[in-house]
């Protein structure tokens, strides 16, 4: 038997985040990036725009599909979702940090995953809702279009209460 000195950072867990999303996807986030004394990027995808230029940090420069309803302020993280993000995250100890991406979201979270070598990927699943459904017939499952193209774990964080889990919540005991 032998000991491993870790001279290498912790590689980054990476979390999708989007407006109204429950804060248990995050919260979990957090509590993963601080099990693996790692840091935590909060990533928000805009579907309406497309990648130009790259960092080695992984952020972008992006530009808007459509130049003729152009608007600069969809090219920054949104100031209210990083609000939300620092009431959640603000004094839970670890580093985190937001980016926000451009493209297809599945697409946009594994290339981050991949430029930052990421240890996981953590995604909020969708609520059974005829909503949700429907929203997966047309676009998809980012968790499952995820885990078709990553070699790295990808993490669904349940977004329903346990009220609305219905035969899945445990009988109090």
């Amino acid at each position: 038997m032998g000991t491993h000195a870790q001279s290498e950072q912790p590689h980054p867990v990476v979390v999708g985040v989007s407006a109204g999303q429950p804060p248990q996807v995050v919260e979990q986030a957090a509590q993963f990036a601080a099990r693996f004394g790692a840091e935590l990027v909060c990533a928000h995808v805009n579907p309406g725009r497309f990648d130009t230029a790259e960092s080695p940090d992984g952020s972008v420069l992006t530009a808007p599909l459509d130049p003729d309803f152009a608007d600069e302020r969809d090219a920054a993280f949104d100031a209210r979702l990083a609000a939300g993000l620092a009431v959640l995250l603000d004094g839970s100890g670890i580093h985190w940090r937001t980016l926000a991406l451009a493209g297809d979201v599945p697409t946009a979270l594994s290339h981050l995953a991949d430029t930052l070598d990421a240890s996981m990927i953590i995604v909020g699943g969708h609520p059974h809702t005829l909503g949700g459904s429907l929203q997966d017939f047309f676009t998809g499952s980012v968790a499952l279009a995820l885990t078709r193209r990553q070699s790295r774990p990808v993490v669904v964080i349940p977004t329903h209460t346990a009220d609305e889990a219905g035969s899945h919540s445990r009988p109090t005991e």
